[in-house]
């Protein structure tokens, strides 16, 4: 708990209401129970004293306290915001306290409704309790720790486009197809002996490589959705000299790199984090590939090798100011089955790199030139990383793109029983049952996505990752 202009103590189920009328004194004497759904009413959180002036026995049992006065403490000012069932995040009462946001008011207000019979919310109970009660499917519940953990704009829109049901409709669209074969195949199965028309083998041949198509490209393209949620790892690297560090000040638009001209000024790797046209990028500056002359050095260009075995993206810097070397060719023959990026910096001194040679040995890879010094062709370079990342193409943030490895591996198995259903038609149409049993895991996968056949311990894995207070 942090410290803040406002702090919030939100309350969820059956006895919110009940508890909101003990502890909350509004200034026109109205009860948060009384009070219509979505208003925000001024008052103050109170606990109350009761002065208890006799407590007489009537056959053998207590009678009912009589109460002269009741007095009671202020704990704070406040805000409250009613939301009645059903309309509201958890299809609960739900009631909001906006208290100020310091420690002890907080604490306070906490530990009050606690002692009326609240309890503490678990990680994501919140969240959880919109998908129990039918609001949201898994799915979209998911998004919701998206949209909490999103870097930029463009993970952020892909997190809300998956909330607002884009993945969703695909799924179930393909899961309500699928349901429609499986009802022609259980057909088969019970009326086999009547003279009912169904849909030829042809016909769901046909069906089933249509979902199957559709599946294809929904997981095809997941890789788009990986990058808008995580992003990609860039990594700098070169011989000593060819201005990594001033490259990674480049894209900072800081001096965040120590930068001289003496060869091997980074002896240790330099992670940082940025957003190129809405993707994450997570740029690390490395230290100079050379032969290693001490315990530092050596350290430092092992964790450089580290890293560009781990990269998605390489940018190989080479200086225009000197010849293509061992060095050189040693760290290309490193990288050159990776997805890099050549560069050359230091346009603006005299050409001494061989460029056909270069080319010819790097099999004609383009060239991006550019001057750290004089700022020059910094944005083409930026264009090319784009290009790099996308393959040319970028999509939109607001597609219904799988982002979530759960949701990969799942339409995996789906699409794998789909196959088997299909190939079981094409050879052996005689047996319905075993065509049946393969759509039904390909339904349950289907349906895994969307919460519908979900394990109770997957479900607990999943908003164990969400935060208290969603």
């Amino acid at each position: 708990m942090g410290e803040g202009g406002i702090g919030i103590v939100r309350l969820s189920g059956k006895k919110t209401l009940f508890i909101a009328d003990k502890v909350f004194l509004s200034k026109d004497k109205g009860k948060p129970s009384t009070y219509k759904t979505y208003t925000t009413h001024y008052g103050h959180i109170i606990r109350r004293a009761l002065s208890v002036l006799r407590c007489a026995k009537k056959k053998s049992q207590l009678t009912q306290y009589a109460i002269r006065n009741t007095q009671y403490e202020t704990i704070d000012e406040v805000i409250l915001t009613v939301m009645k069932a059903p309309k509201s995040y958890t299809k609960e009462d739900v009631v909001e306290i906006n208290c100020h946001g310091g420690v002890v008011a907080l604490r306070k207000v906490l530990d009050l409704v606690l002692s009326l019979g609240a309890r503490m919310a678990e990680p994501g109970e919140f969240t959880k309790r919109a998908f129990l009660n039918g609001r949201i499917d898994l799915a979209q519940a998911e998004a919701v720790l998206d949209i909490i953990r999103s870097k930029t704009e463009s993970s952020m829109k892909a997190a809300v486009s998956e909330l607002e049901g884009e993945l969703s409709k695909e799924i179930r669209c393909l899961k309500s197809s699928l349901l429609d074969i499986l009802g022609q195949v259980e057909a088969r199965i019970d009326f086999s002996e009547e003279d009912i028309e169904l849909a030829s083998t042809e016909q769901l041949i046909k069906k089933l490589t249509a979902i199957s198509k559709e599946m294809k490209r929904l997981i095809s393209e997941s890789w788009k959705g990986k990058v808008l949620k995580e992003g990609i790892m860039c990594v700098i690297c070169g011989k000593p000299n060819a201005g990594k560090s001033s490259l990674m000040n480049a894209f900072l638009k800081r001096n965040r790199v120590i930068v001289t001209p003496v060869p091997g000024t980074t002896r240790d790797a330099i992670e940082e984090e940025i957003s190129l046209e809405g993707i994450p990028i997570r740029i690390v500056d490395t230290a100079g590939i050379s032969a290693a002359k001490g315990v530092v050095e050596r350290h430092g260009i092992r964790k450089s090798r580290s890293y560009i075995k781990k990269a998605d993206l390489i940018l190989f810097m080479l200086d225009f100011g000197s010849k293509w070397s061992e060095k050189d060719r040693n760290i290309f023959d490193s990288i050159k089955r990776k997805n890099f990026i050549i560069v050359a910096n230091k346009s603006d001194l005299k050409n001494k790199l061989d460029m056909k040679k270069v080319k010819k040995i790097t099999k004609n890879q383009n060239i991006i030139e550019i001057s750290l010094l004089k700022r020059k062709n910094i944005d083409g370079l930026e264009n090319a990383i784009l290009k790099k990342i996308w393959h040319g193409e970028i999509p939109h943030p607001e597609g219904a793109f799988i982002t979530n490895l759960r949701h990969k591996k799942d339409l995996e198995q789906a699409l794998e029983s789909v196959n088997k259903a299909c190939g079981t038609l094409k050879k052996a149409a005689q047996h319905p049952e075993i065509l049946a049993s393969s759509l039904n895991e390909a339904v349950f996968f289907l349906g895994s996505i969307l919460g519908d056949t979900v394990e109770p311990d997957i479900l607990d894995k999943i908003f164990s990752k969400f935060c208290i207070g969603k």
